[in-house]
């Protein structure tokens, strides 16, 4: 295969040609380059609005591509070590539906971890694929979910040889790394694919000393989040496969659902975004490692917060960690993460992640500053001081082991009929309820409501976590199966 100069950003260079040839439109987008809509110009930019633009021949077509966008493609693909790579403008959750849909037909098996995003969920429903799930480790301490047991796996393959895929995190929103490599060997003794879901992974493929990627060990496809770590617009990423993929079958089910109307503006930022990491991103990387090391060093010398690293490493269930994830424990100062999360926000201007019941996590990236990353431990100091607590009676942990009575696309499109969720223990959910962020459901589609979890829900609307999923956006009610 030709070695392709990754100096080169094809669709931003033929988006510039673009301008300077100064071409009338007398296609769509209405707002023709920014001239008939002033106020948006005004507030994203006139060169930001001269580049949104209509496919036409001399851009390509993301559902055909066959110049630029190809050669992009080509590029992101050898940048990655993948067979190929799609450019896609629907976000990691367009990536992770298009490997499941790839891979299962109605009825198909698919064995996969329970703390998946709900894009993986969403598209059991759309296929009808059963799935097989193998739930994670917990952490008590920490009160998260953890990798995957190489053994938990290699039971659920064993005891579902007639699965077609199995799914992995790599890794979770916290930073844990399954045995990846070991997980891809046993499903493909068996036949089986692997999609990975490497939503908060994309620095794998650049960064030195970093945890194993999905292509380096060998799954058959992908979903990576340029937009998080990478750099790119927000709602852009990268599918990768694997050389044994049929591509073409790949982008046939891809444009089942992908817009033909692909924004050029995000298509330009992933073009853009992925030369910069394949010329630069050991550099980018090594300093965001640094920066996050120096604030894990500074938040544990404050004492009553944990930021964790590779130290909980246990060869198995915690294979590997990201260390440029600032996860950090705060339920010893009796402050769950979600009000940590809060406080930071609404008394000092900071905004992280995400918080949960017993954890916050700020990203860290190579657009931060030493001085950022002080301002945070300053507040996350004075926090400490002005509201720690005694935790009696908080809740540790965010995963309940859920037990799966009908597939995900039966309870879906069941008959349901609407419940208190106060009032919904021992019916079967037709809906999902979640937190969000991370996306990861308490509660998904064809799942026994039990007491613990209708006490995980209220104890997270008690503590202000932003739960999404129901029909009812006040989450007091919730759609169950009619008996």
């Amino acid at each position: 295969m030709e070695v392709l100069s990754q100096n080169r950003a094809p669709i931003a260079e033929a988006l510039e040609n673009l301008r300077n040839i100064r071409v009338v439109p007398f296609d769509v987008p209405g707002h023709k380059r920014g001239r008939g809509n002033r106020e948006l110009t005004e507030f994203l930019g006139e060169r930001c609005m001269s580049v949104d633009v209509n496919s036409m021949k001399p851009l390509d077509n993301l559902s055909h591509p066959s110049s630029v966008i190809r050669e992009a493609e080509e590029l992101a693909a050898q940048a990655f070590g993948a067979g190929y790579a799609f450019l896609m403008v629907g976000g990691t959750t367009s990536c992770v539906q298009a490997m499941i849909l790839s891979v299962c037909k109605h009825g198909d098996k698919i064995i996969l971890p329970r703390n998946v995003h709900r894009s993986a969920i969403n598209a059991l429903i759309l296929c009808g694929a059963v799935p097989v799930y193998v739930n994670p480790a917990l952490d008590y301490k920490l009160g998260i979910s953890l990798g995957m047991s190489i053994e938990d796996y290699k039971k659920a393959i064993d005891e579902n040889p007639d699965a077609k895929a199995v799914f992995v995190n790599n890794p979770t929103y916290y930073g844990i790394c399954s045995n990846i490599k070991e997980i891809t060997r046993l499903a493909h003794e068996r036949g089986m694919k692997v999609l990975v879901d490497e939503a908060h992974g994309t620095h794998f493929y650049f960064g030195k000393d970093m945890p194993v990627s999905g292509m380096a060990a060998g799954a058959d496809m992908a979903s990576v989040s340029m937009h998080k770590s990478g750099g790119s617009l927000t709602q852009s990423s990268f599918l990768l496969v694997g050389s044994g993929i049929n591509k073409d079958a790949v982008r046939s089910i891809i444009n089942l659902t992908q817009t033909t109307s692909a924004s050029y503006l995000l298509l330009s930022s992933l073009d853009l975004s992925r030369k910069r990491l394949a010329t630069e991103g050991e550099t980018i990387f090594e300093k965001v490692k640094e920066m996050a090391q120096y604030a894990r060093d500074e938040i544990n010398n404050l004492g009553g917060y944990y930021a964790y690293s590779r130290e909980i490493i246990n060869g198995d269930t915690i294979f590997d960690f990201d260390i440029s994830k600032l996860s950090v424990y705060t339920l010893d100062l009796g402050l769950a993460g979600i009000e940590v999360y809060d406080i930071l926000r609404d008394e000092y201007d900071i905004q992280i992640e995400f918080g949960d019941l017993s954890n916050i996590l700020a990203y860290i990236s190579v657009g931060d500053s030493y001085k950022d990353i002080e301002r945070l431990v300053g507040a996350l100091s004075e926090i400490a001081r002005i509201y720690k607590r005694d935790k009696t009676g908080m809740i540790k942990h965010e995963y309940i082991n859920p037990r799966v009575v009908i597939p995900p696309k039966t309870a879906f499109y069941s008959e349901k009929e609407s419940l208190p969720i106060s009032r919904s223990g021992g019916r079967i959910s037709g809906e999902f309820v979640m937190s969000y962020p991370p996306g990861i459901p308490i509660l998904a589609p064809g799942e026994e409501i039990t007491g613990e979890i209708i006490d995980y829900i209220e104890y997270s609307k008690e503590k202000g976590c932003f739960l999404t999923g129901t029909e009812d956006l006040e989450v007091e009610t919730i759609k169950v199966v009619r008996l």
